[in-house]
This record gives structure tokens, C-alpha cells and sequence, in this order.
């Protein structure tokens, strides 16, 4: 059922990305779905995108961080958490001390 959910939601925030091409927490909530669906690839073009609308998420970088992390990416992943971290996430400072060091 999880799955199924997941899914929906992806054509949710399709939609409302359709309609609103700017608004940034479709994409980051599209991105949380497909990171549940192992679609971290994907997962890492809508965090992307969240940060390109506002360059000041610490969540889309977090989520990215974390995704990149999963690829084997983890120099950028590492970056991205730190990027998190100095914008006031600090949970990314447990995922830097985790995977990062």
C-alpha cells in the first residue's frame, strides 16, 4: 500500500508542478516520495530544482546530501550536508559525523 501511496503523490506534485512550475515544495515533496521509492536519481533532480528555486533549503539539501550519499557520490554528498548544516539543519551534522569523516 506504501508503494501505491508514494506513487500517487508523485502524480500529485507532477500535476501541481504542471500548474506551478515555481513552487518549491512540490518538487521537495516529490523528491521525498521518490527517495521512498529508491528512486534516488530522481530523488536528487527534484532537490535540485528545490534549490534552484530557493538556494536557501537546508531540507532539499539535506535530502540531496543523503541521496548522493546512497550512489556512492559521497564527496558531494558530504558537501551538501555541510551546506545543510550551515543553514541551520543540524541533523546533517550526525550525518556528516556518520558517513563523512
Amino acid at each position: 500500500a506504501k508503494l501505491n501511496e508514494h506513487r500517487g503523490a508523485i502524480a500529485d506534485y507532477n500535476k501541481a508542478i504542471e500548474l506551478y512550475p515555481n513552487y518549491e515544495y512540490a518538487y521537495l515533496n516529490r523528491a521525498l516520495a521518490k527517495d521512498n521509492l529508491k528512486d534516488y536519481r530522481g530523488a536528487i533532480a527534484d532537490y535540485t530544482k528545490a534549490i534552484e528555486i530557493d538556494p536557501n533549503d537546508a531540507i532539499a539539501y539535506n535530502g540531496r546530501g543523503l541521496a548522493k550519499l546512497v550512489l556512492g557520490q559521497l564527496d558531494d554528498g558530504c558537501l551538501d550536508l555541510s551546506k545543510a548544516g550551515e543553514l541551520g539543519y543540524p541533523t546533517a551534522y550526525e550525518s556528516i559525523r556518520l558517513f563523512c569523516n
